[in-house]
């Protein structure tokens, strides 16, 4: 039996206390995988191990808020019957995976399970079912589904905010912890049946957002996948979240994140930009975020339907008794339809406006058109759902009144639990369907509409339908919805602007039979192609494709709570030894030194930004050893390097990114490029940036003229600065200047020019280096280290040097080796200083400290 991790690091992933959760009576056995082994859970099937299992079949993990199932308790035995929910998506895309795949779901039942009963439930859930149920105890799941998700996060979701007590609730911290505590208790199920080595794991919805990063945490390289069956809002929206950054990071944590359209995607992409301050890119036509050396990839794909289930439902008799019912109650009308939730972001008042508008303006249509709204029922409860169901009733009465008579009755309310068969008839009869939705993830309506308009054979005879005869279908669909996109035969309206709303459907009743066809075709083509087996086969080749490179790098989790993240980096990269780098030393007599000054030797974070006495007398002695070439490589200017460093008399000086370089204190200042003439060019036309772009500045430098856009809008400056890199490499290409982006800079020579200088100078005087040493922290750096590594491939050198590129803190980077901060720095500068011959004066000092070290 698996121990329970419930409690496993609880407290520390939310803020606040939070609810005490009963363990699980007993933990559920681990899914075979291979004949005659049973995998324990434990640190063998850590994915942290490289080694993958030889025989292994494909699973697939589903997790969603509810399992697709089923239940119904026997009045005579007292015990609960399940059965699968045939119209469930997460049963359906099974259809996209290969037949040898095996689905386990992980999610919560509709109904609530009596303590003594989970135990025996969960097992056959397991054994008949391959389900696993969480059993979320009662005062979380009510306040998790119905408070947070609910109550918080599905109506901001749908862009609207709680200004007021009266619409929408304020955030509750209470209820994130439930929220916290609920996806905390999927992890652990999740984690009683997973093989992290191998399997792959699906989350579906906003239910879910934190859950990859408990899985994350427990798993370093495991196969994440998640699908956002929401909108999701813009950053104007979106940042109004008091735990934004968590519910972000949370997302983070998966592989492969889907959305229904790219307008989702990239809201969720600039609140990454915003927020967190990361940039994506595209590339071969895959959208990529980098997150901390993991590639985070996007995916846009709406769902589909599944053509059979609805098909099946065509056939039925009961449908086409049901239509020839509908077709006579109708005879000599036109029927528009719609299917709804009842909920306030559905648009159902502002389609009967529309409707009415319609009546109002073409007269001719009063007793021959018929709007028939099916409202499905609510899925949450509240006074929003009640005044919509309020409004709606007034409206629809108020209308009927007006344009109504004793045989004609313009709209027509369902407001009952429709069967499938009668919504199925309706679509079927429907001259015309409407969705005009304020806001939505996506919506099925429509697809459904145009597959029970093309019919199928059965169905077509039996209520008299010739084979050869024309199919034909018109929607009228919200641009707000993430169908919409996929539909270019549909006539798209604002549902805000019930004029255009009127005229649509109009347009749509009086248009031609060949047109309506046309469209139709276009639809189907698409509906039946992109069903929901191919939603979810593509989107798992796409997850299969993200994680192919997992265990081709090294993994470290970093960060406390909902912050926790995983580094990947390149297996090659790792911590420089002291011991390793001074063994190299000692065995070398023709040493380049090349060291960043800010985040190296100096702390970022310093006040002060002189250099300690210490870092003095360790840079000294490094240079007054006539085996060493010691160059500070820095961006800050020339005086204030020189008045800084002026005790290290022979230590070399790279200022303004390498533009002015020194031997040594005897030497003079010298540029590496004489002509500044770009400056003139260039300087206008940053300026015309400056003023176009509020909040952003420019440097002026004796080398460079840096545009800063920081303070600016993320989005806005972001663009700015792209237009302005490709306006400066235009006016530039025949300027001896380099135009950098990423600090947005102009400049001459880079820090690249000054290692690419120095060690072409050592050659050229007879004294070709043997060991090269360059140490840095941020991006302008790595052009030192990719400069190194090019010139010692490319030049003649009598012998290849050792080379020590070394980053400071562990991220991704062009370098070899890392140390963990400017304290580790110094402490190897030190050692290599007691380790230089002959001893620097204060050899006693480095001596003793570098014993207490190690």
């Amino acid at each position: 039996m698996m121990a329970s991790r419930s409690c496993e690091n609880f407290l520390e992933l939310a803020s606040g206390e939070l609810p005490a959760v009963p363990l699980t009576p007993r933990g559920l056995p681990r899914v075979m995988t291979v004949p005659g082994i049973i995998s324990d859970g434990n640190g063998s099937s850590d994915a942290d191990s490289d080694n993958s299992s030889s025989a292994y079949r494909e699973r697939k993990i589903i997790v969603a808020n509810m399992l697709p199932l089923q239940a119904q308790k026997d009045n005579g035995t007292g015990k609960w019957r399940f059965s699968f929910d045939e119209d469930s998506p997460l049963l359906q895309l099974k259809d996209g995976f290969s037949p040898e795949a095996e689905v386990i779901y992980v999610g919560s039942l509709k109904i609530e399970i009596e303590a003594n009963e989970q135990e025996e439930i969960a097992q056959r859930l397991l054994d008949d079912f391959k389900c696993v149920p969480t059993f979320l105890p009662h005062d979380i799941q009510k306040k998790f589904y119905y408070g947070f998700c609910k109550q918080q996060l599905w109506p901001l979701f749908h862009y609207m905010l709680p200004m007021c007590p009266d619409h929408g609730d304020r955030f509750d911290r209470q209820l994130w912890q439930a929220y916290v505590s609920a996806n905390k208790i999927f992890a652990d199920k999740v984690m009683e049946v997973v093989n992290p080595e191998d399997d792959f794991i699906w989350i579906h919805d906003y239910h879910l957002m934190v859950l990859p990063t408990f899985l994350r945490k427990r798993y370093k390289r495991v196969k994440l996948g998640f699908f956002l069956h929401s909108p999701f809002p813009s950053s104007e929206i979106y940042r109004t979240l008091p735990v934004r950054d968590e519910i972000l990071k949370g997302l983070l944590n998966s592989d492969l994140i889907g959305f229904h359209t790219f307008d989702y995607a990239r809201h969720f992409l600039s609140c990454c930009g915003r927020m967190l301050g990361l940039d994506y890119e595209s590339k071969r036509g895959h959208i990529g975020l980098d997150y901390f050396g993991r590639t985070v990839y996007i995916k846009i794909l709406p769902i589909g339907i599944h053509m059979g289930r609805l098909e099946s439902v065509l056939n039925l008799p009961s449908t086409w008794n049901k239509i020839k019912e509908i077709r006579e109650q109708f005879k000599g009308k036109k029927l528009i339809l719609g299917v709804d939730d009842m909920d306030i972001f559905k648009g159902i008042s502002l389609k009967l406006l529309a409707f009415e508008q319609l009546l109002l303006q073409h007269r001719e249509m009063q007793g021959k058109l018929v709007l028939v709204q099916i409202v499905n029922p609510a899925r949450s409860s509240g006074k929003d759902v009640q005044e919509a169901k309020r409004e709606t009733y007034s409206t629809a009465k108020r209308i009927n009144e007006i344009y109504g008579c004793p045989d004609y009755e313009p709209i027509i309310l369902i407001d009952r639990p429709a069967p499938r068969y009668e919504k199925t008839a309706y679509y079927a009869v429907a001259e015309c369907c409407i969705v005009n939705a304020v806001r939505d993830g996506m919506n099925l309506v429509p697809y459904k509409y145009i597959v029970c308009r093309q019919g199928t054979p059965s169905m077509n005879e039996a209520i008299d339908i010739q084979p050869e005869s024309s199919r034909t279908s018109m929607l009228v669909v919200s641009e707000f919805i993430g169908c919409s996109p996929s539909l270019s035969g549909a006539i798209r309206v604002n549902p805000w602007d019930t004029d255009a709303v009127a005229e649509a459907l109009y347009m749509a009743i009086t248009m031609s039979e060949a047109e309506k066809q046309l469209r139709h075709e276009k639809h189907y083509r698409y509906v039946s192609s992109h069903d929901v087996a191919y939603w979810a086969r593509s989107f798992m080749q796409d997850l299969e494709r993200a994680c192919k490179d997992h265990y081709d790098k090294r993994c470290w989790g970093i960060g406390l709570g909902l912050g926790f993240r995983v580094i990947s980096l390149s297996p090659s990269f790792r911590k420089l030894s002291v011991d390793h780098i001074v063994s190299a030393y000692k065995r070398t007599s023709r040493r380049a030194i090349f060291l960043d000054y800010d985040g190296t030797v100096v702390p970022q974070s310093s006040m002060v930004r002189s250099p300690s006495p210490e870092v003095v007398n360790v840079l000294d002695a490094l240079c007054n050893d006539p085996k060493n070439t010691v160059f500070i490589v820095s961006g800050r200017g020339r005086d204030s390097l020189s008045d800084w460093l002026a005790p290290c008399e022979k230590l070399g000086l790279a200022a303004e990114h390498g533009y002015y370089i020194r031997w040594d204190k005897a030497s003079e200042w010298e540029a590496l490029a004489a002509d500044l003439d770009w400056k003139q060019i260039v300087e206008p036309i940053m300026k015309l940036y400056t003023e176009a772009t509020d909040g952003s500045l420019m440097e002026i430098k004796e080398s460079a003229l840096v545009w800063h856009h920081q303070d600016a809008d993320p989005d806005f400056g972001s663009c700015q600065a792209k237009e302005l890199l490709s306006h400066l490499d235009n006016v530039l290409a025949n300027e001896p200047a380099v135009v950098r982006r990423g600090q947005h800079i102009v400049e001459g020579v880079t820090k690249g020019l000054v290692a690419e200088k120095v060690l072409s100078s050592m050659v050229d005087n007879g004294n070709a280096p043997d060991f090269v040493m360059c140490i840095g922290d941020d991006r302008s750096d790595e052009d030192m280290f990719e400069s190194i590594l090019s010139t010692v491939s490319n030049s003649s050198l009598p012998s290849v040097p050792e080379i020590f590129a070394c980053t400071v803190g562990q991220k991704p980077s062009k370098a070899k080796y890392y140390l963990d901060d400017t304290a580790d720095v110094v402490r190897l500068l030190r050692g290599l200083a007691s380790a230089s011959n002959p001893k620097p004066r204060h050899s006693v000092q480095f001596r003793v400290a570098f014993d207490s070290v190690f």
